[in-house]
């Protein structure tokens, strides 16, 4: 794993307790979960960027956005969001379609293969997480959920303060 630390940080273990060691120890924790996370999404039959499944995760999420909501949704440019869609659509993933009321507009609506791709996904994620978890004693596991429910909350009280996406 890639430390954050550098090479004088006297809580190189990681066992501290302080805001600063805790969060080098998570960014640890973090690089293993992407790994995990990423290599997951690409054993499933169709093999897609993150880019594209997170658009995808979007579009599932809120079916029917126009390209202007998902290239601002994904904070890319409209020509980036456009190429994107545009090999989506021919993976047979995403259709545009005319929206119903305005004639103007073209809403982005997933096939039924895109909704597959991104259930075989979600599935071999749920199911790398639970083998790592699996080696957990119960203990263990209990600690990391609150720990996580924990850090949830605090975060979410923490962007209410700033009023936005807290960095």
């Amino acid at each position: 794993m890639t430390r954050l630390s550098g090479a004088g940080d006297d809580q190189t273990n990681g066992r501290g307790t302080e805001p600063r060691s805790v969060a080098l120890e998570i960014a640890d924790a973090v690089d293993g979960l992407a790994l995990l996370w990423s290599v997951a999404a690409q054993g499933a039959s169709l093999r897609l960027s993150p880019h594209q499944l997170r658009a995808l995760r979007i579009l599932e999420a809120e079916p029917g956005q126009n390209l202007t909501a998902l290239a601002e949704g994904m904070d890319i440019g409209l020509p980036t969001a456009s190429r994107l869609c545009d090999r989506l659509e021919a993976a047979g993933l995403l259709e545009r379609v005319l929206h119903p009321h305005k004639r103007r507009e073209v809403q982005l609506i997933l096939t039924g293969r895109g909704r597959q791709v991104l259930s075989e996904v979600a599935e071999r994620r749920a199911q790398a997480l639970a083998a790592a978890l699996a080696t957990m004693t119960p203990g263990e596991r209990a600690a990391l959920s609150g720990g996580l429910r924990a850090f949830r909350n605090a975060h979410e009280r923490a962007d209410k303060e700033v009023g936005g996406t807290f960095l």
